[in-house]
C-alpha cells in the first residue's frame, strides 16, 4: 500500500534513527550533491510523471552510467535515492563506483500529480479542463485532483533535506531525486515564491551541489554548483518543457 505523504515526519522516511539526532551548532555544514534522475520515455513524451513508477529509457541509462563515472571521484559518505525506479536506476552506477549502498526515501519523490499522471498537457486540457486552467495560474495552494500542492510538496522536500542534513551533519552525500524536488530547492535558495512557473534549468542527470549549514534551518540553502552537464556531452538534446510559455501576456 502506498504511503501517504505527511503521515509521518520526513525523517522517518529516511530511517527512524534520523529523528534521534543530537545537533552540534559548531559542526561543519552538510554538502549535498543533488541529481535529477536520468531520462525516461515519459520525459521524452512530455508526460506528467509524479509518483508513477517509470523506468529509464536507453538514453537515461547512458546518462546514469556517465554520471556514475563523474561521481566516482567524490568523497561521498552516503547515497540516498527517491524510492521510485527511475531514481534508483540512476543511482545504481554511482553506488557501484563508490561501493555505497543506496538508501531509499519516499519523502524524496516527485510532486504527486494525482489523476493526471501519465498524461501530456493536451490530454489534461481535454480530459480535465478545469484542473488544467487552475494549474495554469501556478498558485502554490493548487493541486491536481488527488494530487499535492506546491506548498505541501515544498514542506515535504525541505523537511526531508533537513532530516538528511541532521542525520549526516558535516558530511558529503549524494541524493538522487526528481526535477520538482530540485525546483523547490532552487526557489528556496533564491528566495522565490512557490507560485509561478519554474525558472531554473534542471537537466536529467545533471550535477548540482548545495550546502546546508544548519539542519534546524534547512531552508537556508546555499547553491554551490547547478545544472552541470559536462559529463553528458554529445548525448541527444534533452526534452524540455518551458512552463512559462503558458503565462498570459498583457
Amino acid at each position: 500500500m502506498q504511503q501517504r505523504v505527511g503521515t509521518k515526519p520526513a525523517c522517518h522516511a529516511l530511517g527512524d534513527n534520523a529523528c534521534n539526532v543530537h545537533h552540534h551548532p559548531d559542526s561543519a555544514p552538510t554538502d549535498l550533491i543533488l541529481i535529477r534522475h536520468g531520462e525516461t520515455a515519459w520525459n521524452r513524451e512530455l508526460r506528467f510523471q509524479g509518483h508513477a513508477d517509470v523506468p529509464l529509457n536507453d538514453i537515461g541509462h547512458e546518462q546514469a552510467r556517465r554520471l556514475g563515472l563523474r561521481l566516482a571521484g567524490e568523497t561521498a559518505r552516503h547515497l540516498i535515492s527517491s524510492d521510485l525506479m527511475r531514481a534508483q536506476q540512476t543511482a545504481a552506477p554511482a553506488a557501484q563506483q563508490l561501493a555505497l549502498p543506496v538508501v531509499t526515501s519516499v519523502a524524496l519523490r516527485e510532486q504527486h500529480f494525482g489523476v493526471v499522471e501519465g498524461m501530456r498537457a493536451d490530454e489534461i486540457q481535454s480530459q480535465h479542463p478545469r484542473a488544467w486552467e487552475e494549474w495554469l495560474e501556478f498558485r502554490e495552494d493548487h493541486a491536481m485532483p488527488q494530487g499535492e500542492s506546491a506548498r505541501e510538496f515544498h514542506a515535504r522536500v525541505i523537511g526531508a533535506l533537513g532530516a538528511v542534513a541532521a542525520a549526516h551533519r558535516g558530511q558529503r552525500l549524494i541524493v538522487v531525486t526528481h526535477g520538482g524536488v530540485l525546483d523547490m530547492v532552487w526557489r528556496t535558495a533564491r528566495g522565490l515564491s512557490l507560485s509561478g512557473p519554474r525558472q531554473s534549468e534542471i537537466p536529467n542527470a545533471g550535477f548540482n551541489r548545495i550546502r546546508i549549514a544548519d539542519p534546524a534551518a534547512p531552508d537556508a540553502i546555499e547553491i554551490v554548483e547547478w545544472a552541470d552537464t559536462r559529463h553528458l556531452a554529445d548525448l541527444p538534446p534533452q526534452p524540455t518543457y518551458d512552463q512559462r510559455r503558458h503565462l498570459k501576456k498583457d
